[in-house]
C-alpha cells in the first residue's frame, strides 16, 4: 500500500508538472496583446514553437513567427520616436510659445510707438504733418527690417537718420535761402564738428543699437533651439538601435510574456546607445542655454525695451530743441564753411519757430489711445514691463533653465516612464532581455565615445552622426552672436535678399541664419516679417514750414511721457 501511495504521489506531482508547463506554452496572452496592436492574427501560433527561425530574441520556444518578429521590429522603431517626441515636447513647445511671444511683444511695441505717432499727427495737422512724416517713417522702417532680420547697418541707419533730420531742419531754419543738393552734402559734413542736436545722437545710438542687437539676437536664439529641439527629436533609427529596441520592449511577446516590462536599467543602455549623439549635443546646448540667460539679463535691465522706446521719440525731440536754441551758431558756421547760401526770394514767416515750441497742446486722453491690429488696447503692450511675472522675459529664463542638460538626460526621461519600464522597485519582476530577472550590467556614460561596450546596441564610436554635427555647429555660431549681443557688439550675416551687398557690424538674420547654420527651413520667417514696402508709394514732398516738425516732436515727447508713466 505505501509503494502504491508513493506511486499515486509521483503520478500526481509530474501531472501538475506537465500542466504548468503546457499552461507557460501557451499564446493566449501573447494573441491578444499582439492583436491589440492592430496586427492581424493571421498565423500567430496557439502555443508556442521552435524559435531556429528568431532573428533578434531568444531562440527557445517562442509565440513569434519571423513575420511577427519583424513586425514587432518596424513596431519599435514607431514607439521609439513617439516617446522621443513626448519627452521633448515640453522643451520644443518652450521655445515655440517663448519665441513667438517675445517676437510679437516687441514688434507690437515698435509698431505702436509709431502707429501712436503717426495717428495723432494725421488727425491733428493732417497734411502739414504728412509732408514731414517721411523721415519718421524711414527710420521705423529699417529699425523694423533690422529686427527682422533684414541687412540693415545700426550705426548706419541712426546717422543717415540724423543726416536727413539736419538737412531738413537746416533747409526749415533759413527758409529765406535756397540750397542746392551739394551744399546741403557740405552741412552734413559738419554734423560731427558742429553737434548741432547735442549730444543727442551719440547716446541714443548707443541705447538703440545695443537693445535692438540684444532683443534681435534673443529672438534668433529662440529660434534657433526650437529648430534644433525639433530637428534632434526627430533622428533616424539605425538597424542596430531597431534590433535592441525590438529585444527591449517587445522580445516578452516572444517569450510569453506580454506583460513584462523592461528592467530600468536595461533601458537605459539601450537608449544611451540609440541616443549617444544627441548626448553629445548637451555641452555646446548648455554654453548656448548660458549666453541666452546672459542676454536675456541685459534686457531686463541695461538693454530693456524702455531703452528702445523712449529714446527714439523723446530724444529725438530734444534734440529738435538743441538744434532750435543753437540755430544761429550753426547755421552762421556752415555758412563760413560752406559759402554764403544764395536768397530763395522768399520771406521768413512772422511766425517764429520759437512760437511753436512755446505752444500748449490738448492732453491726449486715454480712450483716444489707437488700437493694435488685434483690436486690444496700447495699455496691454505697455503693461508688458520686463518685471511683470508670467508675461515676461522673467518666465523665458525660467524655462531656459529647466531645458539645460536636456539631451544628456534625455535617456533618463524616457527609461523613468512607468509605461516603458517596471521601475527601479521591481528590479527582480523585469525583462532583462532573456527572461525574468535583475539585469546585472553597469549602466554606461553617457556619449558616442562611452559606447565602445554597449553590452546591448552595436554602436560605432568613430562615425558620429554628421546631422547631429550640423546641429552642434548652429548651436556654437548662435552662441557667438549671443555673447557679441551682451557686450552689445553685433555680428556680420548675409541676408538672403541681398547677394553680396552689404557689411558691417549692423546685419542680420532670421531664416538666412538657418542657411548658415545647415537648416533647410519650410517655415515661413519671424513673425511681423519687415513691411516697410507697403509705404513705398507714400508721398515725399518737399519742404514745410518748422513749425510741423517742431510740433511733431514736442507732441511725440508728452505723448510717451503720459503712456510710459
Amino acid at each position: 500500500m505505501r509503494g502504491s501511495g508513493a506511486l499515486l504521489c509521483a503520478l500526481s506531482a509530474l501531472c501538475v508538472s506537465v500542466g504548468a508547463e503546457l499552461k507557460a506554452r501557451s499564446c493566449g496572452d501573447v494573441r491578444q496583446a499582439y492583436t491589440s496592436k492592430g496586427f492581424s492574427l493571421v498565423n500567430v501560433p496557439h502555443q508556442e514553437i521552435s524559435g531556429e527561425h528568431l532573428r533578434i530574441c531568444p531562440q527557445g520556444y517562442t509565440c513569434c513567427t519571423s513575420e511577427m518578429e519583424e513586425k514587432l521590429n518596424q513596431q519599435s522603431k514607431l514607439e521609439f520616436e513617439n516617446l522621443l517626441d513626448e519627452t521633448s515636447h515640453s522643451l520644443r513647445t518652450t521655445f515655440v510659445s517663448r519665441h513667438k511671444k517675445f517676437d510679437e511683444f516687441f514688434l507690437e511695441l515698435l509698431e505702436n510707438t509709431e502707429k501712436s505717432l503717426n495717428d495723432m499727427f494725421v488727425r491733428t495737422y493732417g497734411k502739414l504733418y504728412m509732408q514731414n512724416a517721411d523721415v519718421f517713417q524711414d527710420l521705423f522702417a529699417e529699425l523694423k527690417r533690422y529686427y527682422t532680420g533684414g541687412n540693415v547697418n545700426l550705426e548706419e541707419t541712426l546717422n543717415d537718420f540724423w543726416v536727413q533730420l539736419l538737412e531738413r531742419m537746416f533747409k526749415l531754419l533759413n527758409s529765406q535761402y535756397h540750397f542746392s543738393d551739394d551744399y546741403l552734402e557740405c552741412v552734413s559734413k559738419y554734423t560731427d564738428q558742429l553737434k548741432p542736436f547735442g549730444d543727442v545722437p551719440r547716446k541714443l545710438k548707443a541705447q538703440v543699437t545695443r537693445a535692438f542687437i540684444a532683443a534681435r539676437t534673443f529672438v534668433q536664439g529662440l529660434m534657433v533651439g526650437r529648430e534644433v529641439a525639433n530637428r534632434v527629436s526627430k533622428v533616424s533609427v539605425t538597424p542596430a538601435c531597431a534590433r535592441a529596441l525590438t529585444k527591449l520592449l517587445y522580445c516578452p511577446y516572444c517569450r510569453a510574456l506580454p506583460s513584462l516590462k523592461p528592467c530600468v536599467n536595461y533601458c537605459l543602455n539601450v537608449m544611451k546607445g540609440c541616443l549617444a549623439n544627441q548626448a553629445d549635443l548637451d555641452p555646446e546646448w548648455n554654453l548656448f542655454i548660458d549666453a541666452m540667460l546672459q542676454v536675456a539679463e541685459k534686457l531686463e535691465g541695461p538693454f530693456s525695451i524702455e531703452s528702445v522706446m523712449e529714446p527714439i521719440d523723446v530724444k529725438i525731440s530734444e534734440a529738435i530743441m538743441n538744434m532750435q536754441d543753437n540755430s544761429v551758431q550753426v547755421s552762421s558756421k556752415v555758412f563760413q564753411g560752406c559759402g554764403q547760401p544764395k536768397p530763395s526770394g522768399m520771406v521768413r514767416s512772422a511766425r517764429g519757430i520759437s512760437d511753436v515750441f512755446n505752444a500748449r497742446f490738448r492732453p491726449y486722453s486715454p480712450e483716444e489711445q489707437p488700437t493694435t491690429a488685434a483690436g486690444s488696447s496700447l495699455d496691454r503692450l505697455v503693461c508688458f514691463s520686463w518685471g511683470h511675472p508670467g508675461q515676461t522675459v522673467v518666465d523665458i529664463k525660467e524655462k531656459l533653465k529647466q531645458s539645460k542638460k536636456f539631451w544628456s538626460t534625455l535617456p533618463d526621461g524616457i527609461c523613468k516612464q512607468d509605461k516603458v519600464t517596471a521601475g527601479e522597485a521591481n528590479e527582480e519582476q523585469c525583462w532583462n532581455g532573456h527572461s525574468q530577472g535583475r539585469y546585472f550590467p553597469e549602466v554606461l556614460k553617457d556619449g558616442l565615445t562611452n559606447q565602445l561596450n554597449n553590452p546591448e546596441v552595436e554602436v560605432d564610436i568613430t562615425r558620429p552622426d554628421t546631422f547631429i554635427r550640423q546641429q552642434i555647429m548652429a548651436l556654437r555660431v548662435m552662441t557667438n552672436k549671443l555673447k557679441n549681443a551682451y557686450n552689445g557688439n553685433d555680428i556680420f550675416f548675409q541676408d538672403s535678399s541681398d547677394e553680396g551687398s552689404g557689411s558691417g557690424s549692423g546685419s542680420g538674420c532670421t531664416e538666412a541664419c538657418v542657411t548658415e547654420f545647415d537648416f533647410v527651413s519650410t517655415e515661413a520667417p519671424v513673425a511681423g516679417a519687415d513691411r516697410s514696402d507697403e509705404r513705398a508709394s507714400a508721398a515725399h514732398a518737399g519742404p514745410s514750414p518748422s513749425s510741423a516738425l517742431a510740433i511733431v516732436l514736442v507732441l511725440t515727447a508728452l505723448m510717451l511721457q503720459r503712456l510710459w508713466r
